[in-house]
């Protein structure tokens, strides 16, 4: 039995992109657990990819780990049997506490992680330099949490190094160079392009939001005079939120630019491809500038990045923040990106 745990809408659709690139074989014997967060938007759009999962055969359970007191507890009581009876686990986020927590039950000879967006990148660049599980936009200091789970973390990261008993995957659509032993398997989404699509283009160009300021790493200002001097240069007329943007971010940016605020029902790749969408999606560093043009493949659209000029980011930012987001950017193929004066008068223009 394939055993799959996911907790973002990217993940889903990461989990039906592996399976069909698996060569399909019989659905029924995929289950896929949802540990779905506690923010609205991210929970509607997770439904919305259960109900695609459950088309494809695949069994979705539902399952609450958050939120109420227990409930981690009572998840966790509920899942141990399905864990040890796997005989393959597919997981969306390595840097997840609770999968970290789950991944200590685990028996199974095979573990695939799928992409969580570029997070992906960081996970394997890690695994690579023998370091700790840290999610890149974070300091990394060890609080009190920090230490109480330290042993699950590094059980957790034993599970991810390949032994003679245990085969280890990374399903990725990003570039990534992965430690000897572990195989890397590509993620061209296929399954995206063959269930929808081609989709209507339109005139002009859409902006793909990022939640660069909700983590912390920007600061919502500059953001929003880059947002409205890419909107004038390109003539976009719509912004695509992220899941995890505020409603006091977009209505200002939307009061600021006269965009209109797009919050999509399914993952970008998705609404992408069914369309209509422009003829050029303008984006910041984030997953889409390695996703979409592989979803879009063929259909003549645009993707350009912008930079971010490293005056945007917060006091607060991790130090690692701007190489890691310059590395999204540069390692993107088949993109458009924007010429660094640009970025730097974006910031200006404002």
């Amino acid at each position: 039995m394939n055993l799959a745990f996911v907790e973002s809408p990217v993940q889903l659709l990461n989990v039906l992109e592996w399976t069909h690139a698996m060569g399909g074989g019989d659905p029924a014997a995929t289950t896929v657990v949802v540990l779905p967060p506690v923010d609205p938007m991210s929970r509607g759009q997770l439904r919305r990819m259960a109900e695609l999962a459950r088309d494809e055969g695949i069994t979705v359970r539902w399952q609450e780990a958050r939120g109420e007191s227990g409930a981690p507890l009572k998840a966790l009581r509920a899942l141990t049997g399905l864990v040890r009876r796997a005989d393959h686990i597919v997981i969306g986020d390595p840097f997840s506490r609770y999968v970290q927590l789950l991944l200590t039950l685990v028996r199974a000879p095979r573990l695939t992680v799928v992409d969580d967006g570029t997070a992906t990148m960081e996970f394997v660049a890690q695994l690579a330099r023998g370091e700790r599980l840290v999610r890149w936009h974070r300091r990394g200091s060890k609080g009190p949490r920090e230490l109480v789970l330290a042993p699950v973390t590094a059980t957790a990261r034993r599970r991810f190094t390949p032994t003679a008993n245990r085969t280890v995957e990374v399903f990725t659509a990003m570039p990534v160079q992965a430690p000897p032993g572990i195989k890397v398997t590509a993620n061209d989404f296929s399954w995206t392009r063959t269930r929808f699509g081609p989709p209507r283009i339109s005139k002009g160009a859409d902006l793909v939001g990022t939640s660069l300021v909700e983590t912390g790493v920007v600061d919502p200002v500059p953001y929003q005079e880059a947002v409205a001097a890419l909107a004038r240069a390109h003539g976009a007329t719509r912004y695509f939120a992220h899941r995890r943007e505020s409603a006091e971010k977009l209505h200002a940016l939307e009061a600021a630019t006269g965009l209109e605020i797009v919050r999509p029902d399914l993952p970008l790749e998705l609404i992408a491809r069914r369309g209509p969408i422009g003829r050029t999606v303008l984006s910041f560093p984030s997953t889409v500038v390695h996703t979409l043009p592989l979803a879009l493949a063929g259909t003549g659209v645009k993707v350009a990045v912008c930079d971010i000029a490293p005056e945007w980011l917060r006091d607060t930012a991790s130090p690692r923040a701007q190489g890691f987001l310059s590395g999204v950017t540069e390692t993107a193929r088949d993109v458009q990106r924007l010429a660094p004066w640009r970025a730097t008068a974006v910031t200006a223009e404002g």
